[in-house]
C-alpha cells in the first residue's frame, strides 16, 4: 500500500509539473513572444484604418453594393466564429440550383452575355465559408461594373488589380487578389 501511495504521489506531481510548464508557462511564452515579434500577425492582421478595425486580411467578408468587388460565396455567411461548407456533393440538387441562380444573378448584375463562363470561385464557397482571395480573372469579370458604378474608367480598375495580385505560394497556383484590400484600395481612388 505504501508503494502504491508513492507512485500516485509522483504521478501527481509530474502531472502538476507538467500542467503547470505546459498549460501555463509555454503558452505565456510563446504569446510573449508572439507580441513581440510578430504583433501584427498574432492580433490576426487586422487592417485599421482612422483608428477603427475594418477587417482581417485573413478573413473573408461580405461587400454589398455594385460599386464593390464580391467576395466568393460562404456558405457560413462570412461568421469568422465558425467556420465550414455547405457540405453538399456535386450531384446535390440545392447545390446545382444555387449555383445556377448565382451565375444568373452575375450575369444580370454584371450585364453579362448569357455564353460568358463564370469563374467557379464566384458561384461555390470555399470549405471554410471565410476565403478571403477571388482569381484575378473573377476581379477582372467585375471590372465593368464597378468601373461604371464608381464612374471610373476601367483601365485605372484593372492596374489596381495588377498592383495587388498576390500568389500565396509563390511556387504553385495561380494569382488571387484580396477582396478586402482590393476594395480598400479601390476606396482611395475614388
Amino acid at each position: 500500500m505504501g508503494e502504491l501511495l508513492t507512485e500516485l504521489k509522483r504521478a501527481l506531481v509530474i502531472f502538476g509539473t507538467l500542467a503547470i510548464i505546459l498549460g501555463l508557462i509555454y503558452p505565456l511564452a510563446i504569446t510573449g513572444i508572439s507580441q513581440i515579434a510578430f504583433p501584427y500577425q498574432a492580433n490576426g492582421e487586422m487592417i485599421k484604418i482612422n483608428g477603427n478595425i475594418v477587417g482581417s486580411e485573413l478573413i473573408g467578408q461580405n461587400f454589398n453594393g455594385s460599386q464593390y468587388f464580391q467576395s466568393r460565396p460562404s456558405a457560413i455567411d462570412y461568421n469568422a466564429s465558425t467556420s465550414g461548407g455547405s457540405n453538399y456533393g456535386p450531384t446535390n440538387k440545392l447545390l446545382i440550383n444555387r449555383v445556377n441562380e448565382t451565375i444568373n444573378e452575375i450575369k444580370v448584375n454584371d450585364s453579362l452575355p448569357a455564353n460568358t463562363i463564370i469563374p467557379s470561385d464566384m458561384v461555390l464557397a470555399s470549405g471554410s465559408g471565410l476565403d478571403r482571395y477571388i482569381s484575378v480573372e473573377s476581379a477582372l469579370l467585375q471590372v465593368p461594373r464597378i468601373a461604371k458604378a464608381r464612374n471610373i474608367n476601367e483601365s485605372s480598375i484593372d492596374d489596381l488589380i495588377k498592383n495587388t495580385q498576390e500568389t500565396p505560394f509563390p511556387w504553385v497556383g495561380q494569382p488571387v487578389v484580396n477582396v478586402l484590400k482590393l476594395n480598400l484600395a479601390l476606396n482611395g481612388i475614388h
